[in-house]
Order: structure tokens, then C-alpha cells, then sequence
């Protein structure tokens, strides 16, 4: 008995010895490891703006490896909380309530859409978690006072609206025609086109609406024609736009110019648009032209290394919108390095937040500012033989 009790204890005293050689093998990063730093996002993964959504998630998830694959944030992983609202507004609102409540995230990135951003704002207000949007109308960031916790990537209405008009007036064009989508991004941009008209010298002759869902614009189109406008904007996301440029082709409208909001910034469109989107022009953010910019530019160098890391893991083009995700994901993942996941702190950092160089220009926010961006981080851009190019002024 007593012989089997010594060869027990000789095997524990093995086994502690043995576990205890193991622990001192086990890297310092296993043994140390720190709670995962949590980022929520909300995504139109699918649905009709899935083809904004999904570059999106490839780009938050890329970007979550890249920074896990180097020890972290400050050695806490980065732990990325993604839903998919389907590109509508309601299950938006039940996504961000759900990384508030359930998932207790510090701070969230997207909607992708102008709508589902408007629709959760004033829920990340009243929970007082940081919300960056990455979609585009200026109400989701104004006005500020309302918005006191909410910020957004997307070049707003007004600096896509103004560099068009920039545009407009070197090329002599002053009598215009405008055709936009009954939605929340839509009807931003529209107000945006008739307020800032007068600014610049524009008259706007024809002013049509139409569903984001409608087959068939020819009839806007037509009215177009008949308002003899020098040019015309289309402002949607969706079929809707690549209708615009197949209509705008098809009536044989190409000496009336064609401009087309940021919203067209996929080279999905121009897939779907074919030939007949030669010569359509648009503003967009320099992330889609990274290699026709100078080397000296100071978005080059992070324009390429996220074109050229994209585009080798998912073997197909950026886009505008994953950009955006790059730009919001980026963002709190440096307001977690400087403060920690505290949503208060990190919404003062992001505030405060200078300098930073994006897809889609170099951010400086302000109390007064939760954009941080101008028209003049947009470049001016033409579709020349099926791909993007520098528009001549």
C-alpha cells in the first residue's frame, strides 16, 4: 500500500513538474493575455446596398487580422462585433441597440446607409456610445449640438455638391437639371444641389424625383431634355443610378454631361453601366484613384498599402465604401490605443482628433466639425474606358 501510494505522488510530482515546464514555454503573449478590446459594427452586408456593405466587413475584418496578427491594441485583441441589417433602417436600430445593450461595446462603426445612420443616431446619443458612421448625408453629424456623439467618414452632401459646382462653373455650365432618389440620402443631396446653386452662379431648370426602386427614368430624363439644362445630376445609390447612365445613354443625351453623386464610387457600377458609362463624371475620394496620384500626395502611401492588402486578399477592386470602413475602423481603433474603452473618453479623442490620414482625406475634427473633412479631400473623376479617371479641368 504504502509502495503504491509513493509511486502516485512520484507521478503527480511529475505531472506539476511538467505542467509547470510547459507554462514557462507558453509564450508571454498566452500567459499575459488581456480582455479583447470590443468594436461593434452594422454593415448592409446584403439586401439592395450589399454592394456597399460587403466591402465593408472584408475591410473591418482584414483590418481586425492585420492588427491581431501584430499583438493587438496596447496587447488587448481586437475583438470586431459585426451585424448585418439588411440594408433597412428597422433591423439597423435593432443591431445597434443589440451591441449597446447585449455586447456593452465602447464604441460602433457604420450603418453603411444614410437612412439606418439617421435612424441610430439618436440611439447611440441617448446611450452615450461614440458612433461613427460610414454613410453620407450631413444631418448625421448636424447639427453638432444633437450630435454630440456621433461622427462620420463619408464626404458629406455638401463637399461632393460643391466640387461639382467647382467643376461646373470652369467648364462654363450654369443651367442644370438635377434627378434624385426619394430617400434620406437622396433627399440630402437634393437640398444640397438647390441651397448651394446661387452660390455658385447655378440655376437649377428641372428638379425630378423618383422611387429607389423605380425600373424605368425615362420620363425624368426626357424632362431633362426638355428644360434644355447644360448638364445633369443624378444623386441615388443602388439600380438606380446605373438606370440614370443606361436612360442617359439610350436617349442619345451624351452632349448634356452626366454627373453622378459619390454614390457611384464602385467599379461595380461601371460593370454593370458597361460602355454607356463612358464619360460620366463624378466627385470622388482619392482612395479610388490611389495610383493616379502623385507619390508626394500624403494619402498615397495609405491609399496603396490598403488597395494593394485588399485587393490581394479578395482579388477584387476597392471601392469608396470599403474605404469607409477603413477610415471608422482605424479611428477607434486609435482612440483605444490613446484612452481604452471608455465611450466617453474615446468620444473626446475622436473629437479632438487631428491630422489623421484616411482613405478619404486627412480628418481634422472639432467641437464644431464631426466630418473633419472638405471638398477638397474629393477629387474630380471620369469614367474613361471602363475605369476611373483624372477628370481634365
Amino acid at each position: 500500500m504504502k509502495a503504491k501510494r509513493r509511486w502516485v505522488w512520484g507521478v503527480l510530482a511529475v505531472m506539476v513538474m511538467w505542467g509547470w515546464s510547459a507554462g514557462m514555454c507558453q509564450p508571454k503573449a498566452v500567459l499575459a493575455a488581456k480582455e479583447p478590446y470590443k468594436v461593434g459594427a452594422v454593415f448592409a452586408i446584403t439586401g439592395t446596398a450589399s454592394f456597399l456593405g460587403e466591402p465593408e466587413k472584408k475591410t473591418a475584418e482584414m483590418i481586425r487580422d492585420e492588427i491581431n496578427s501584430q499583438g493587438g491594441i496596447n496587447g488587448h485583441p481586437l475583438e470586431l462585433i459585426i451585424y448585418d441589417d439588411e440594408s433597412d433602417a428597422t433591423k439597423s436600430i435593432l443591431a445597434v441597440k443589440r451591441l449597446i445593450k447585449t455586447d456593452q461595446v465602447p464604441v460602433i462603426i457604420g450603418p453603411t446607409q444614410s437612412d439606418a445612420s439617421l435612424a441610430v443616431a439618436p440611439i447611440a446619443e441617448a446611450a452615450r456610445v461614440p458612433l461613427i458612421s460610414c454613410a453620407a448625408s450631413y444631418k448625421i453629424v448636424e447639427p453638432v449640438a444633437e450630435r454630440h456623439w456621433v461622427f462620420k467618414v463619408a464626404g458629406s452632401d455638401k463637399h461632393v455638391v460643391g466640387k461639382m459646382y467647382d467643376y461646373m462653373k470652369a467648364k462654363g455650365i450654369s443651367k442644370i437639371g438635377i434627378m434624385t432618389a426619394s430617400t434620406g440620402f437622396g433627399a440630402s443631396g437634393r437640398e444640397e444641389l438647390l441651397r448651394l446653386a446661387p452660390e455658385y452662379g447655378i440655376t437649377v431648370l428641372a428638379d425630378e424625383r423618383y422611387g429607389p426602386k423605380d425600373t424605368d427614368l425615362t420620363a425624368q430624363l426626357t424632362k431633362m431634355r426638355e428644360a434644355k439644362v447644360e448638364a445633369i445630376v443624378n444623386w441615388s445609390v443602388g439600380p438606380t443610378q446605373v438606370l440614370a447612365v443606361t436612360g442617359w445613354r439610350d436617349l442619345k443625351m451624351e452632349n448634356i454631361p452626366l454627373f453622378q453623386s459619390h454614390g457611384f464610387g464602385s467599379r461595380k457600377n461601371l460593370e454593370l453601366a458597361g460602355a454607356a458609362a463612358e464619360g460620366v463624371l463624378l466627385p470622388l475620394a482619392r482612395v479610388n484613384v490611389g495610383p493616379l496620384l502623385p507619390d508626394s500626395h500624403p494619402q498615397k502611401k495609405v491609399i496603396m498599402a490598403y488597395t494593394e492588402a485588399y485587393e490581394k486578399k479578395y482579388k477584387e477592386p476597392v471601392s469608396s465604401f470599403g474605404g469607409h470602413a477603413w477610415d471608422a475602423l482605424h479611428l477607434a481603433v486609435a482612440a483605444l490605443k490613446a484612452v481604452g474603452p471608455d465611450s466617453a473618453k474615446i468620444r473626446d479623442f475622436l473629437e479632438n482628433t487631428k491630422g489623421f490620414v484616411g482613405q478619404h482625406g486627412i480628418f481634422n475634427f472639432s467641437p464644431q466639425d464631426h466630418n473633419g473633412l472638405s471638398k477638397d479631400d474629393l477629387e474630380m473623376v471620369v469614367v474613361k474606358n471602363g475605369d476611373w479617371a483624372l477628370a481634365p479641368w
